[in-house]
């Protein structure tokens, strides 16, 4: 993608160039990434804007803090990850339902009314 890696920008340890990068009405021209649940078919798609901070007009990071050699839990999802995503939790079937971002929609979770 002819992208370069730059000095990373606590607490963040992956940061870029933003100079080539392009952007989509989603956010910064990133790729996806797919996290696998049970199996290949049930996988949550994380999606631009949730997957990098822009840090100035020249710098983007990946949106993902390093939790450090004895973790407290195995992952944590960060509210950037969540924004923008609608999440359904089923207390009784101990199940939790979910979006991909609302974004590629052109619809906000600021903008939703119930």
């Amino acid at each position: 993608m002819n992208v370069s890696k730059v000095e990373p920008v606590a607490p963040f340890s992956e940061c870029f160039s933003a100079e080539f990068l392009g952007y989509t009405p989603v956010g910064p021209g990133v790729p996806d990434i797919k996290l696998v649940l049970q199996n290949k078919d049930v996988y949550w798609e994380i999606q631009e804007a949730n997957l990098v901070v822009k840090i100035s007009n020249e710098v983007v990071c990946l949106a993902f803090v390093d939790g450090g050699l004895n973790p407290r839990t195995s992952i944590v999802i960060g509210a950037h990850q969540l924004e923008d995503n609608l999440l359904l939790f089923d207390l009784a079937a101990s199940r939790l339902g979910f979006t991909s971002t609302l974004l590629s929609q052109e619809i906000e979770c600021a903008n939703l009314s119930f």
